[in-house]
């Protein structure tokens, strides 16, 4: 009979639920949020739920910027409750009142993110609104704050115990060779046959990261070539003519290419898991494969050129970007240049740099150039994570800090 109850409750609730949803129509979406806050139904909760992301998604952005206007002031945490209750459990100590403090210190806007994720679709949607959030908010406190609840909720939703490792081949669906395409950041895909070139032949990989709410959209994903050596330039090994190296002859791996793809996923981190699983499948695969090594570009590299009045310098590039990945600092200390900060951040080591690596526009434009090797010591690599984690050590190859040294000394003496 309970059963038979429960079952007679949902079909009623839905009933009333689809009736209701003419009146949703014509509330503004504000109060829709408020209302999923205040429900009690799973099935008119569901509804709601479809109702807001629905309309949010083919809201304007003026619209859209009301919305987490409203979200980051009319949902926040209440600091006075907060207060009480950690006052109450400061004095007593107990179950209680720690779980009143825990529900007084969260914000309803992420109770409301939690509500709205219960629909089919819903994490997709989320994370596109996310990005309207960082697009739209850039610069605004309150909206910055609203975007740390997201993140908080995103980094337990997307952390790697979720997230599926798949190999994308020539075989991969339309759909999602045609997302890799769309979402190839560093080394751009100009047609098919550039894609097939990179994933099908016996000493190309790629691989990339799916969750099982976003089963059609890869999160990240990287390319890599099997080589023997490491490389020091990215146009052979993307060559149109360059003929396939049998795996049993390759000894390195090198991660030329790694792409981020959801916008609304910024500062959730899968590029420290995806290079370490793959690196180790290919040593479990690829026995004879001794080496990992990526060939990075140095995307600051010209602007720091520039803003340091360098341009008309004359002496090694090279030399002149070691110093800069290994000297020039950010505001808060950390190595001015971003695939540094996460190549380092990973445990890896600047091994060695080539002037002429990449010789395309953007190549050119924001590294002059310059490429590095950053070399994956996959037995070192927790320990050299720790180190520049708690003190801010760099990794580097003798050959990269001689290198440094003598562009810091051509600065000086210029």
């Amino acid at each position: 009979m309970t059963v038979l109850s429960d079952l007679l409750a949902a079909v009623l609730e839905r009933g009333l639920g689809a009736a209701r949803q003419g009146d949703w129509s014509r509330q503004p979406l504000e109060e829709l949020a408020d209302a999923l806050i205040s429900t009690h139904g799973q099935t008119s909760g569901h509804l709601l739920a479809e109702q807001i992301l629905a309309r949010f998604r083919a809201m304007d952005d003026t619209a859209k910027l009301a919305f987490f206007h409203h979200l980051a002031e009319q949902m926040n945490v209440d600091p006075a409750a907060t207060r009480r209750a950690l006052n109450e459990y400061e004095q007593t100590p107990s179950r209680s009142t720690y779980r009143a403090y825990l529900a007084a210190s969260e914000p309803p806007r992420q109770e409301l993110i939690r509500r709205l994720n219960q629909v089919e679709g819903a994490t997709g949607a989320l994370v596109e609104m996310r990005a309207d959030l960082l697009r739209l908010g850039r610069g605004v406190p309150e909206l910055e704050a609203l975007d740390l609840d997201f993140r908080h909720l995103f980094k337990s939703w997307f952390n790697r115990g979720f997230l599926d490792l798949k190999r994308i081949t020539w075989q991969t669906s339309a759909d999602i060779l045609e997302k890799i395409i769309a979402y190839e950041a560093v080394h751009a895909i100009d047609s098919w046959d550039d894609l097939r070139r990179r994933v099908q032949p016996e000493d190309r990989r790629c691989f990339a990261f799916f969750h099982p709410a976003m089963p059609d959209e890869p999160l990240i994903f990287v390319e890599v070539a099997l080589t023997r050596g490491i490389p020091g330039a990215v146009q052979p090994l993307l060559a149109e003519e360059r003929e396939a190296l049998l795996t049993k002859s390759a000894d390195t791996a090198v991660f030329y290419s790694i792409s981020n793809c959801q916008t609304g996923l910024a500062g959730i981190s899968f590029g420290n898991s995806l290079i370490k699983q793959v690196a180790g499948d290919l040593a479990s695969e690829l026995p004879g494969i001794g080496r990992f090594v990526t060939l990075s570009p140095i995307p600051g590299l010209m602007d720091w050129v520039r803003e340091a009045e360098l341009t008309a310098w004359q002496g090694d590039l090279p030399a002149l970007a070691a110093h800069y990945l290994l000297n020039v600092k950010d505001h808060k200390g950390a190595p001015r240049d971003p695939v540094a900060r996460f190549h380092l951040g990973n445990g890896a080591i600047i091994h060695a740099l080539h002037a002429d690596a990449d010789l395309s526009p953007k190549g050119r434009a924001g590294s002059g150039g310059v490429m590095v090797n950053y070399l994956y010591d996959l037995r070192r690599t927790a320990e050299r994570h720790e180190a520049f984690a708690t003190d801010g050590t760099i990794a580097a190859s003798p050959a990269a800090r001689s290198l440094a040294a003598s562009g810091q000394s051509s600065l000086k003496g210029s």
